[in-house]
């Protein structure tokens, strides 16, 4: 029923389009233009802190923040209201603004119809989410810049994504779409009070389901099968072009490894993120990968770099070098953290949110090259064994996105590895190495000297506590402390700077400014940094800072009823509907997150509220657990605790003894799904683990050793100061 009605919507938008197509640019008995801010330079967003809203101030469209005052105007003048959405980064979001945006006829139009809103999705992702849902519902797809219709009470009747000034073959443009949306608005006006209603119906149903059985095992095998049925055994990933990496996916597969033995999960895997390391999805000269594919050979990205692509791939490296002892994936996670610290990380610690496609309107051009500057940089005999190893060809092998046709320009990849590549050319491996690092060097140097892509220098605190996690894991496999710090700096910078007078998160912040509400994912994903950043350097004050935000994303954020947890908080502004969601897209969704950390909350704390709220929320999710288990990869992690328990490995000892550190670092890099570590500090005089991990209050040091406790759900096995015999029963255990 649901489904014909959603058709139904569907049709509505087409007639929309083909009305667009066949309408007069200039209808009459519209509403008169409002000349409040016309033909003024700059509008509104010139005050706003969002720097994808301030690339919109100069537009000559009367562009609105999202607030109150937008929807008054709109009920003032009764004139629909037009929502756009996108980021700083987006591509195609910059393509509309140039096309359409900044074009007075089309500004014109825009301001005689409309009231419109920009928001940024990285700030607002409740409004993003709930609107994207609405465009997925009306035409079938989705993606930025998204476009949004609705009426002054927020009640969507029309969406889309990208549209240029003029139409072209089946899209309409913004010339025709407008008027012929404007005429609907004032003609038909009932229809579409249907319609809303129907759509609201829909996402009311789609998004809030009741509780279902508690999830079993068999979604495991089933996520497996369906990545197995997408692989793509050439160039690795899934499914064709385009390719957009979800790195959860692949911690879930080696896992899926761990436990079941079979090679297949691993190799899709290392075939992946080596052909993606390869590719020219990642940056060979300045490092950090590239937000997606536009092929299916992982050559052609889309150019811009996002933190969270860089903070989940880290993730997946590391745990991928855990598990294979191959130092190339720890190399890759390396690179991975060069790349943050040296560009992506402000002076007071924060981590900024990404860097564009584009510089000088023209996308990538930050990061290509023609043969001939690789060889005036580089000198004819060095320049033409770097162009043989990074594969580059004297027409290019990057087609202008105007003409389609190669420009000269080249995108660096490899297609071979060291090995193969050291007898073609007939250097050693470690000569080899050290050529390209000089190289790079010298190819760095030279790129600095152009214009570099805007830095979208806002601080998000759900990516920063992604990025924290990262680290923080770097720090524990690689025990490398320079990324310690750098965690420890971050989660202290969010802490004192993220928060308002209550403690609660806040979600944005730039240039000394904090503000907005914070979302369901900035407390599951600093949550989850936090505890990472723990379990690296064992200050208990970074897990109590985890249960202090765990506690308000409970009260603020859950829902009693059927579980789970909405996106936005009880005191969020009101939506068409309270958004609820546990998909994984490119990053895990906060239901996911929410199930991992509470799960590791309960067995750091012996709190069995937060395994209850776990339960709680994998049942929310259960129907659509089961019925596509490998698009909820994150929360599956969670649930292979309550599928196959942890390993709670309690160290006590010295921490001021180097033989305590010794035997923390070794455990720390053991790969252990499911594992706990605590360390109780014989050091301290009030120890105050026990207090929030009260279970733990009896585990004593012997013989003045350190000594280490396996435990299984809380029940330990005898305490040993033998660190050899300690790793032996954890993988007996393991198994």
């Amino acid at each position: 029923m649901f489904h014909k009605r959603i058709t139904h919507l569907l049709l509505f938008c087409l007639m929309i389009y083909g009305c667009a197509e066949k309408s007069d640019s200039n209808p009459t008995k519209l509403e008169k233009v409002d000349k409040k801010q016309e033909n003024t330079k700059g509008n509104r967003l010139a005050r706003e802190k969002s720097p994808y809203l301030l690339q919109h101030a100069n537009n000559p469209v009367d562009w609105y923040p999202w607030g109150e005052e937008a929807f008054a105007r709109a009920k003032e003048l009764d004139r629909p209201v037009f929502l756009s959405i996108g980021y700083s980064t987006c591509h195609w979001c910059h393509v509309m603004e140039h096309e359409s945006f900044e074009d007075e006829e089309v500004a014109n139009l825009m301001n005689q119809y409309f009231i419109s809103i920009k928001v940024d999705r990285e700030e607002r992702p409740e409004i993003d989410h709930v609107y994207m849902s609405v465009c997925r519902a009306m035409t079938g797809r989705g993606g930025w810049p998204l476009t949004v219709i609705m009426t002054p009470d927020k009640e969507p009747f029309f969406a889309g994504t990208y549209f240029p000034k003029q139409g072209r073959g089946n899209r309409p443009g913004m010339m025709q779409l407008i008027p012929a949306i404007a005429r609907n608005w004032q003609q038909d006006r009932e229809k579409l009070s249907g319609n809303i209603s129907q759509i609201k119906e829909y996402l009311e149903k789609t998004n809030t389901k009741p509780l279902g059985d508690f999830p079993n095992e068999s979604i495991l095998n089933d996520g497996f099968s369906q990545f197995l049925k997408r692989y793509d055994h050439e160039f690795g990933g899934f499914g064709k072009a385009p390719k957009f990496p979800s790195p959860q996916d692949f911690i879930f597969l080696l896992r899926y490894y761990h436990k079941t033995k079979d090679e297949s999960a691993l190799i899709m895997v290392e075939n992946t993120l080596k052909h993606m390391q390869k590719g020219g999805i990642w940056d060979h000269i300045g490092f950090g990968f590239h937000r997606y594919s536009t092929d299916q050979e992982w050559l052609t990205p889309h150019f811009e770099k996002m933190l969270y692509d860089q903070a989940m791939l880290s993730l997946a490296y590391l745990e991928t070098y855990q598990i294979t002892g191959n130092k190339f994936y720890a190399e890759t996670a390396q690179d991975i953290f060069t790349y943050v610290l040296r560009d992506m990380t402000s002076t007071e610690g924060g981590f900024y949110s990404a860097e564009d496609a584009d510089s000088e309107g023209e996308e990538g051009l930050f990061y290509l090259w023609t043969m001939d500057e690789v060889n005036q940089i580089l000198g004819i005999e060095d320049g033409e064994r770097f162009i043989t190893a990074y594969n580059m060809k004297e027409d290019g092998n990057f087609r202008d996105e105007a003409t389609r046709q190669f420009n000269g320009k080249n995108i660096l990849h490899q297609k071979k590895n060291l090995k193969d590549l050291s007898r073609d050319l007939k250097i050693g491996k470690k000569d080899l190495k050290e050529f390209i690092q000089n190289c790079r060097t010298k190819l760095m140097k030279e790129r600095g000297k152009r214009i570099h892509p805007l830095k979208d220098d806002k601080i998000l605190t759900d990516w920063n506590g992604l990025m924290i996690a990262a680290l923080s894991k770097g720090a524990s496999v690689l025990q490398e402390p320079t990324y310690l710090k750098a965690a420890e700096k971050a989660a202290d910078f969010v802490m004192q700077n993220l928060r308002d007078p209550k403690g609660k998160l806040l979600k944005r912040y730039r240039n000394g400014d904090a503000d907005l509400d914070a979302h369901l994912d900035d407390y599951a994903f600093m949550v989850w940094g936090l505890l990472n950043l723990y379990e690296a350097g064992f200050d208990t004050k970074q897990l109590n800072r985890a249960v202090e935000l765990s506690e308000i994303m409970e009260e603020d954020f859950n829902d009693d009823e059927k579980g789970g947890f909405f996106l936005g908080s009880d005191h969020a502004e009101k939506l068409i509907i309270r958004a609820k969601t546990g998909y994984d897209g490119a990053i895990p969704s906060g239901n996911s997150i929410a199930v991992l950390i509470l799960n590791r909350l309960y067995r750091m704390t012996g709190n069995l509220k937060w395994a209850d709220l776990s339960e709680k929320t994998l049942r929310s999710f259960s129907q659509d657990l089961q019925q596509v288990p490998s698009g909820y990869t994150a929360m599956i992690l969670g649930f292979m605790y309550d599928a196959y328990g942890s390993k709670e490995i309690v160290v006590v000892g010295n921490g001021r003894y180097e033989e305590t550190q010794s035997i923390l670092k070794e455990l720390q890099s053991l790969y252990i799904p499911q594992k706990i570590m605590i360390f109780k500090d014989t050091n301290k005089r009030r120890d105050p683990l026990t207090k929030i991990a009260p279970w733990t209050e009896n585990h004593s040091i012997l013989n003045n050793k350190p000594t280490i406790y396996i435990c299984e759900d809380f029940a330990c096995s005898l305490p040993t100061t033998n660190l050899k015999k300690a790793i032996k029963l954890i993988q007996n255990s393991n198994e």
